[in-house]
């Protein structure tokens, strides 16, 4: 936690620091990178994040209002139950990589392109958001919620276990898998074999 201390970091990386539960609030980090961190429960509010990476880190629970997340790779991280809908709209961009991302939430975040790869997205909420283009590659979407969402020309080819309603989300040239198709027609309780 002392090493954070500074309301603006550039360049640095920083490993096996403990900030749970702690108040991190303003900050501006500037290509930082971060290993094996704990920023469960902290409050990141405010904070500007561009160009770093976090890598093996846990992220549950953290608050995030108003925080800037431009240009963020997470890698290995564990984000439970994080309110992404709260976070700064301008320039927001967010990779995600072998994360576990349970019960976060898009709702309304305009985040075309962003790629999840190998992620595990239970009960994730991505109402009335902007996920057009993005990459679902071999992730667990179970329960998740698409409700007025844009998938426009997403991929969900290697994708499982979601359910996504043709009527209520823009799905155009979205790309599935044939299996992956009886996601698409759940709502019709239909018999496929």
């Amino acid at each position: 936690m002392e090493q954070l201390k500074e309301a603006f970091l550039q360049g640095q990386k920083f490993e096996n620091i403990d900030c749970s539960g702690q108040a991190l609030v303003g900050k501006e980090m500037i290509d930082c990178q971060f290993y094996q961190c704990d920023f469960s429960n902290a409050d990141l509010s405010k904070c500007e994040f561009v160009d770093g990476v976090f890598a093996d880190c846990n992220f549950s629970m953290v608050k995030t209002v108003q925080t800037a997340f431009q240009n963020i790779a997470f890698k290995n991280c564990k984000l439970v139950g994080v309110e992404f809908q709260d976070c700064k709209d301008f320039l927001l961009a967010m990779s995600f990589t072998d994360c576990i991302l349970d019960y976060s939430s898009f709702y309304g975040k305009k985040l075309k392109g962003t790629h999840f790869m190998n992620c595990h997205l239970e009960q994730v909420e991505f109402t009335d958001a902007d996920f057009s283009g993005a990459i679902f590659k071999n992730c667990q979407l179970n329960n998740s919620v698409f409700e007025n969402t844009n998938l426009e020309g997403a991929d969900f080819r290697t994708a499982v276990h979601f359910k996504i309603d043709p009527g209520k989300n823009i799905i155009r040239y979205a790309k599935f898998s044939t299996s992956g198709l009886i996601g698409l027609l759940d709502q019709y309780d239909l018999e496929i074999e």
